[in-house]
Formats: structure tokens, sequence, C-alpha cells
């Protein structure tokens, strides 16, 4: 998983660079349009631009990281959803499903305080470590980190006989 999770990254990051390239270029042929074109509406639009555009490269990576973990807190809270999400957003060794709840489970928190604090973290060191790795290989980092803490923890309960269900990464 980690080989293709960088291998993903690599392969992400140079059509990231070669479209950053074709559209600096582009711009600088069409910069005389922009002239032309009528200004957009909606002070909500504007309002959510601006604070887009004031993040750092690593905040925006990070803003879909902790989107998504938000997305899995709330499935938890929807009793309809209780037992897909035991099955597929919980690791346990002794599961049928043993590989896709290694990368799901990275995004469950079933405490509310418990994500707080880990988006939180994530968010504090989101800039410098996105500006050391990009944010292909951080986002490559992230997942890996994840599938690997959740093997580490099947490792550990197969050495113990304890088989309860966990989540987080």
């Amino acid at each position: 998983f980690t080989g293709s999770a960088f291998g993903s990254a690599a392969i992400w990051q140079y059509e990231s660079l070669k479209s950053r390239v074709q559209t600096y270029f582009e711009e600088a042929r069409a910069d005389w349009m922009d002239k032309m074109r009528p200004q957009k509406r909606g002070d909500f639009r504007k309002q959510v631009n601006s604070w887009w555009n004031n993040l750092t490269e690593g905040q925006r990576t990070v803003t879909g990281i902790i989107a998504a973990n938000v997305f899995v807190f709330c499935l938890w809270r929807l009793p309809g959803m209780r037992r897909i999400m035991f099955t597929y957003f919980t690791s346990n060794p002794s599961s049928r499903a043993l590989c896709s709840p290694m990368l799901l489970s990275t995004f469950s928190h079933f405490s509310l305080f418990h994500m707080v604090a880990n988006m939180y973290v994530l968010w504090s060191f989101s800039s410098s470590i996105v500006s050391l790795l990009g944010c292909e290989q951080f986002i490559a980092v992230y997942l890996s980190a994840g599938v690997i803490s959740t093997f580490v923890s099947y490792v550990a309960k197969m050495a113990t006989g304890r088989f309860e269900p966990s989540l987080g990464a």
C-alpha cells in the first residue's frame, strides 16, 4: 500500500507541476481577457474565496482530510449506518473485512474530543510539513501512516489475544 501511495503521489506531483506550467503560459496569453470578464457577485462566495486563498498550501491540503474525518464522524451518528461503520471503519484482525478497514479506520473517530484534538494537531503542523514534502507526498505519508499503524495494531492484538475493534490511526 505504501509503495502504491508514494508512486501515485509522484505521478500526481508530476502532473500537478505540468498543469501549473501550462496554466502559467495560458494565463500569460489570456491576461488581457480578464479585463473584459464580468465580475462575480455574492458576498458569501467572496468571503469563502478570500478565506481559501489566505490559507497556506498545507492548510488547504489538510482541509480535505479534516472534511473527510468530520463526514465519517457524522456517519457514526446515524443509527442506520452503524453496521457499515463497524464493519468498514473499525479495525479488527478477526473481522472478515481486513484490508479496507486498515485505510478507512484512519478517518474514523468516535469521540468528538478525540477528533477535534487530532485535527487541531494536524492543522498546526500542516503548513511546515507540506512545504517540506509537498501536498501529494504528505497525503501519501498520512495514508501510509494510517495503514501501517493499523497493521501494528493487528499484530499487537494477535500477540495479546485481544480482538476488540479499534478505530483511528
